[in-house]
């Protein structure tokens, strides 16, 4: 994303150096929102990352993987029959508020100078600390077992995936994250954002009158 609007407004404003950067990366299998910010306004990065965020998703109950999503093989099979509609609802408000959350072995964070991904892959497993996050607000929005549809607003630094996998174990199951959007990050809204294929094409077009 940053590269190809880079390139573009280079070609634009025939500024070999121009500042363009992200507000937050995406999961490889996640869509939706993200900030890109340029020039003088990649000063407000750090602002904009610590804004809270709003996602929608789907779990899927009876399996877990390694990375908390269906990037990896299932590698954990659970029963789902004693699951009900109430038993879900009624465990969402345990993970409403300040809460204890472990990440997955599968994300970017840094241990010793390692990306815990790149450990996850050779095999390895570290032990990670919890972390202290804000969930606002959990709602099933689509319960069809053995998929279930949420909406989440948090704070920076809340891990979706680890939310699905701590979910599935609070009902006495597994889980794991089959779809993400983020939909907003503070003010901003996904249904107000560009496309990239759209936004490249209006910086072709503005290109194109210089």
């Amino acid at each position: 994303m940053v590269n190809k609007i880079r390139y573009r407004l280079r070609h634009i404003t025939g500024v070999k150096r121009i500042k363009v950067g992200h507000a937050g990366t995406l999961d490889p299998m996640a869509t939706g929102l993200l900030i890109i910010c340029t020039g003088k306004f990649t000063k407000k990065l750090n602002e904009f990352q610590g804004l809270d965020k709003t996602y929608t998703g789907t779990l899927h109950l009876g399996k877990t993987t390694p990375s908390y999503d269906a990037e990896t093989e299932a590698d954990h099979h659970y029963s789902t029959d004693h699951i009900s509609k109430e038993l879900l609802q009624e465990n969402t408000a345990q993970f409403i508020g300040d809460i204890e959350q472990i990440p997955p072995m599968y994300s970017a964070i840094k241990v010793d100078g390692q990306r815990l991904y790149k450990a996850a892959r050779k095999g390895k497993t570290i032990e990670l600390k919890p972390r202290n996050v804000r969930i606002d607000n959990f709602e099933l929005t689509r319960i069809e077992l053995p998929d279930v549809d949420f909406d989440v607003t948090c704070s920076k630094g809340t891990y979706i995936r680890s939310l699905a996998h701590d979910f599935g174990k609070a009902v006495g199951s597994g889980a794991y994250l089959t779809a993400l959007c983020r939909t907003r990050i503070g003010d901003f809204r996904l249904e107000d954002a560009w496309d990239l294929e759209e936004l490249i094409e209006v910086l072709e077009k503005i290109q194109a009158r210089t």
